[in-house]
């Protein structure tokens, strides 16, 4: 009996899968036998993860692109097309966040950035990647989103925004192409061990702060994103579609924490 989460012979495109929780989708994706195109703007990083798919046995193509770039996100579906003969999964991680502070003290330029990145880049490639998929008989957008699109925030509002956004355009795609059986979904973490994050993490004071009322008192791993990314691109979440699935330790959830403590 094969496993349901089986992804032999799919064609996963991963943005932003040189580090993080990129590197970790990429990696178990593979594993669960996907060819994975790994694509970050740097080739000798993705050169570098590649190497490390192909050692243990796991299939990698490597496409660098800026996901900024219309022209080279087409490129990276054409080369994957002409490559790999089609595409099955798409996963949308590739974010940025450059402007910490209150909103209006942002500039516009970091703005357009945020949104142009996070949102626009996604649409687009979504778009470019969606329609090979069809032949294949379906497939699965996944986007990383955030919970910082689920709750206001005073320093990370416009990223927040912008992951908000990413939730809906899951929605959207699930239902322009779920009858073409499509499915889309957006994942949002809360704060995970990764270089995005690191000012929130590595720091003790900021880090006891940020999960002391969390029900599992800590941060999550890039791993414990990654098996809901290999869930939702594989049969075991064949029904699953136009959802946005929290992974946060319980943050959203609630405080373990009174306010007398």
């Amino acid at each position: 009996m094969s496993s349901l989460f089986d992804l032999t012979g799919k064609v996963a495109i991963v943005t932003g899968s040189t580090k993080g929780i990129g590197l970790a989708i990429a990696t178990r994706m593979a594993e669960h036998g996907a060819t994975v195109v790994v694509s970050s703007r740097k080739a000798d990083a993705c050169e570098k993860v590649a190497a490390g798919i192909r050692g243990a046995g796991g299939k990698a193509e490597v496409i660098p692109c800026h996901v900024g770039r219309k022209e080279e996100l087409q490129a990276l579906v054409d080369q994957t097309v002409a490559r790999c003969g089609g595409i099955d999964i798409l996963v949308e991680n590739a974010g940025v966040n450059p402007y910490l502070g209150p909103a209006a003290g942002m500039p516009d330029d970091a703005f357009d950035r945020v949104m142009n990145t996070n949102v626009r880049s996604n649409w687009w490639l979504a778009n470019m990647a969606i329609p090979h998929m069809v032949p294949r008989g379906g497939g699965a957008v996944i986007i990383i989103s955030s919970i910082g699109g689920l709750r206001g925030s005073a320093q990370l509002g416009t990223y927040g925004l912008s992951k908000a956004a990413d939730i809906q355009l899951a929605r959207n795609i699930a239902v322009e192409w779920g009858p073409k059986n499509i499915r889309a979904n957006a994942i949002a973490p809360g704060l995970v061990r990764t270089d995005f994050a690191r000012a929130l993490w590595e720091d003790p004071v900021l880090y006891r702060k940020r999960t002391r009322d969390t029900p599992l008192q800590r941060i999550g791993e890039p791993d414990e994103i990654a098996g809901a990314a290999v869930f939702l691109a594989s049969a075991a979440g064949s029904f699953t579609t136009g959802q946005a699935i929290v992974i946060d330790g319980g943050t959203t959830a609630g405080s373990v924490v009174s306010a007398d403590d």
